[in-house]
């Protein structure tokens, strides 16, 4: 080969691996023009205070405590109410529950026996999803209708595999009463003792429900179903129905834990999101997924080592103090979320609109939001916009957080425990950042800030419409 041949063949060599760069460059997805795929893992009555990554001594949680790591530990992540039923409906409509009905002065969650559930013309994040090509599944707890109308099939969900509600719920006749049946030793409590069904989409394929092995049955199934839809945009919504009580946990994971059963059933969930992710991994979808792990509400104090812990937060699951609305935030993306901890303030609600943007679907316009968009902060550490928390207790606002400060006008006891209803003029204080455990009054020292939260609140009751009660009426 000649000079002038040679020289030829370099160029053109040179010249195509440019070519190729530029390709590679301009085929490359961005953030903006790629549908991220989401799971959303929501415990259930797990506490502030039951992780590794938030300080538990003896609960190893090893997939968690990495996804704090590789991604973003929220210290101020609030679900959308203190209970089970309420808060679901908050996650999954990016709304306070009062605009939906979700909430009830008179049944504070949906019972086997409920009439209603989450209406059809709220519009659910699946839903939202699906407007611009998802796939969309729930998978475990649903809690927001149990008949066929309101159950995940009619709200926007291709594929469900759970139980429609609590899995304390459905207790077979002939048993102690509800509150003496959990006096009795762990090994007493079985399974088969609650009725609960299991369904796959629309039919009951289980019941009683084994629930000694339904926390890695949610989460094979999770992992089955970003196998088999790997190929398209994908939201999952696994919703873990432990470590409500009754608590069960398989043979491989009974027993393992220092903290005992509670423990045990901690580290099942965990090494099910272990599973998820490595599954993401495998598959090459990992830096294109977006992960999320919290909790619908604090822990069921009651139930002493069966229950969890808030940690320094103070009281736990159906109160308006921290420990019943402050819950783990982690949100895991490798290459797409900035890591990090984040002192910012986040709810469950926000995943609403956050999802929505990323996946470039518009938010509705013909209803009321109470949800923000995270992904500045998820990607940039910037600041969020959201400023306030509010507090509901059924339709009345027990307190509500504006940014540093928290004001309780009403406190009351849940379960026997923390006192009686008790109304408060002025206002309790506190300075969340200062004393989370809510130990020191500073109204006195602060009525401007108390000022200023009446005007939040002035201003949210200015457009309120309170949804109708869909809680109250049962058979």
């Amino acid at each position: 080969m000649n000079i002038k041949s040679k020289l030829f063949v370099l160029l053109t060599t040179i010249l195509l691996i440019s070519c190729n760069e530029k390709l590679e460059k301009v085929e490359a997805p961005s953030r903006a023009q790629t549908k991220p795929n989401f799971i959303i893992i929501f415990a259930d009555d797990l506490g502030y205070g039951d992780l590794g990554a938030y300080g538990n001594p003896t609960i190893k949680t090893p997939n968690l405590d990495r996804m704090a790591y590789e991604g973003q530990k929220w210290t101020n992540f609030y679900a959308g109410a203190s209970v089970c039923t309420p808060s679901r409906a908050a996650l999954l409509t990016g709304r306070l529950p009062v605009r939906s009905g979700m909430t009830s002065n008179k049944q504070r969650v949906l019972f086997p026996d409920s009439k209603n559930g989450l209406p059809a013309s709220e519009i659910t994040l699946a839903e939202q999803l699906k407007t611009v090509g998802y796939k969309t599944a729930a998978i475990g707890k649903w809690h927001l209708g149990h008949k066929e109308q309101y159950l995940p099939t009619n709200h926007g969900f291709d594929y469900y595999f759970g139980i429609p509600y609590s899995n304390d719920m459905d207790m077979i006749g002939g048993l102690k009463p509800y509150w003496e049946y959990w006096k009795q030793p762990n090994d007493s409590i079985k399974t088969e003792h609650f009725n609960v069904p299991l369904f796959r989409n629309t039919e009951i394929i289980e019941r009683p429900a084994n629930q000694n092995t339904i926390t890695t049955r949610y989460s094979d199934e999770t992992v089955s179903y970003i196998k088999e839809n790997k190929e398209e945009p994908f939201f999952v919504y696994l919703a873990h129905n432990l470590p409500h009580i009754p608590l069960f946990a398989s043979d491989t994971f009974k027993g393992i834990s220092e903290r005992g059963l509670y423990g045990d059933v901690l580290e099942e969930i965990d090494d099910g999101v272990g599973k998820i992710l490595k599954t993401l991994e495998d598959e090459g979808l990992a830096e294109n997924s977006i992960v999320v792990f919290t909790s619908d509400n604090g822990p069921w104090l009651p139930f002493k080592l069966n229950g969890g812990s808030a940690g320094l937060l103070r009281a736990g699951k159906g109160s308006t103090w921290e420990g019943g609305m402050r819950e783990p935030g982690i949100f895991w993306g490798p290459g797409q979320i900035k890591p990090g901890l984040i002192t910012e303030v986040g709810s469950t609600m926000d995943l609403f609109a956050t999802f929505s943007k990323m996946a470039g679907v518009a938010l509705p316009e013909d209803r009321i939001l109470d949800s923000h968009d995270l992904s500045p902060t998820l990607f940039d550490q910037e600041e969020t916009t959201r400023k306030s928390i509010l507090y509901y207790r059924g339709t009345e606002i027990y307190a509500a957080r504006l940014g540093d400060f928290k004001a309780h006008f009403i406190t009351q006891g849940v379960y026997g425990q923390f006192g009686p209803r008790e109304e408060h003029d002025p206002p309790l204080l506190y300075n969340l950042s200062h004393d989370p455990s809510e130990q020191f009054d500073i109204a006195d020292k602060h009525p401007d800030i108390l000022k200023q939260i009446d005007l939040l609140i002035a201003e949210h009751k200015s457009n309120l419409v309170v949804g109708k009660d869909q809680l109250a009426d049962r058979e």
